[in-house]
């Protein structure tokens, strides 16, 4: 502890001129046994979960940007597993359960925090439709609590549970294990775990096409020259469309922008996760002491990363709505992250129609909960070729079969779905 104490002042002196970095920054080899395209939580935890459970390290992380600077950088840290459908019931089980052992396996706070999850319920429709999912919830073994209004009036005293409010709340759904995590700190920490494991991060290298011969891949053409590799992962959240249309693959996804904010800092006031699907909003206060909120989707398709005055107006409402407090806040900034949305609202994880070619996308709200567990299966089915249970109904083979996944506890469904 002295010896971090001595450092950290050491480098405050110093103007960070010394301070080691936290993974490296190698030149690309000409080939790799693997190539993950996107340097996000998703791609990093691949490369991590693929050098330490599979012994494949001569792997490389290509990322356009800089690492976290995508939409791990741009979402609203939620992490949760209450899904009514049994293969997303037992995926993001596991995602949550990595998850609450993520800081130790990494050797790296992500400073998660189980502060559980309310999911509000407003009419008499959505109380057996969260019921419902509460019971399912029970019997694959994940948390689900029923709680009513008098015991959120106890528990979330902000929140205005009276009669008098436009949207009456009746109840809600806890997963008490629930919470949120930092984002940058988990992109941070599966990009330092990866390299000590010995796989090439590499930075400021933007992949322009991806090379076939024969109807599989050998590598990638960049910014930075060619890199050959046998096996390519996709992991570039709401741009998988358009890497994968690199490689001639047409995806059932469309992209759409979703809506964030944070108010102005202020003291401990809401220390629990609160989500209303019924006004599209879901708040939590951050550790810097601002309210964070999240909102709906635009209905348009764009790969903007700003928010829209409409949309923002829409979710500001139904945020006051909860916490009227909030009316008299400033908000400091807006932003937008790009949604990958699958027609049935759940992701795809695994083989594409060309050897040698996977992805982890289509995630729609889910993208972040789902990071160490869309890792690890990812890393699984390209070591192995072959998927692992948890990410087997989530093929891109599903949507000419007819085996849909339609969950909708991932949250608001675009319109033109």
């Amino acid at each position: 502890m002295r010896y971090s104490l001595f450092n950290l002042v050491k480098n405050a002196f110093s103007g960070h001129q010394r301070w080691p970095e936290a993974w490296r920054s190698p030149p690309p080899k000409p080939t790799y046994d693997v190539i993950i395209i996107g340097g996000g939580g998703h791609g990093l935890a691949a490369a991590y979960y693929l050098a330490k459970l599979h012994g494949i390290r001569n792997v490389a992380v290509l990322e356009k940007g800089w690492i976290g600077g995508g939409n791990t950088g741009r979402n609203t840290t939620i992490v949760r597993s209450n899904y009514l459908l049994e293969p997303n019931a037992h995926f993001y089980e596991h995602s949550l359960k990595l998850w609450e052992g993520l800081s130790s396996d990494l050797n790296f706070n992500v400073m998660f925090s189980q502060r559980g999850i309310y999911n509000l319920v407003h009419f008499d429709s959505q109380v057996d439709a969260v019921r419902c999912r509460g019971n399912a919830m029970r019997m694959n073994g994940i948390d689900a609590v029923w709680v009513t209004r008098e015991q959120l009036r106890a528990r979330i005293p902000l929140l205005d549970v009276s009669a008098n409010t436009r949207l009456p709340i009746q109840g809600a759904l806890l997963q008490p294990r629930g919470g949120t995590a930092r984002h940058d700190a988990v992109a941070w920490g599966f990009a330092r775990g990866a390299d000590s494991h010995g796989v090439d991060i590499i930075e400021n290298c933007e992949v322009t096409g991806i090379v076939r011969d024969r109807g599989r891949v050998t590598g990638v053409e960049t910014t930075r020259g060619h890199i050959g590799a046998a096996k390519i992962g996709i992991a570039v959240a709401g741009n998988s469309s358009r890497v994968a249309s690199m490689a001639g693959v047409r995806l059932p996804i469309e992209s759409h922008l979703l809506q964030a904010m944070v108010t102005e800092p202020v003291k401990p006031c809401i220390d629990q996760v609160v989500s209303s699907g019924a006004t599209h909003t879901y708040i939590s206060q951050t550790d810097k002491g601002e309210i964070l909120i999240g909102g709906d989707i635009e209905f348009y398709n764009s790969y903007a990363q700003r928010g829209n005055p409409p949309t923002i107006e829409h979710v500001l409402q139904g945020a006051v709505t909860l916490f009227p407090f909030l009316s008299r806040l400033r908000l400091m900034r807006t932003w937008g992250g790009i949604m990958d949305m699958t027609m049935d609202g759940s992701p795809i994880i695994g083989k594409l129609p060309l050897d040698g070619l996977y992805m982890s996308g289509g995630w729609c709200y889910g993208g972040f909960k789902a990071t160490p567990a869309s890792g690890w299966c990812l890393a699984h089915t390209i070591a192995t070729g072959a998927p692992h249970p948890l990410n087997a109904a989530f093929t891109l083979e599903r949507f000419h079969s007819g085996h849909v996944i339609d969950e909708r506890g991932v949250g608001a469904t675009p319109k033109n779905h």
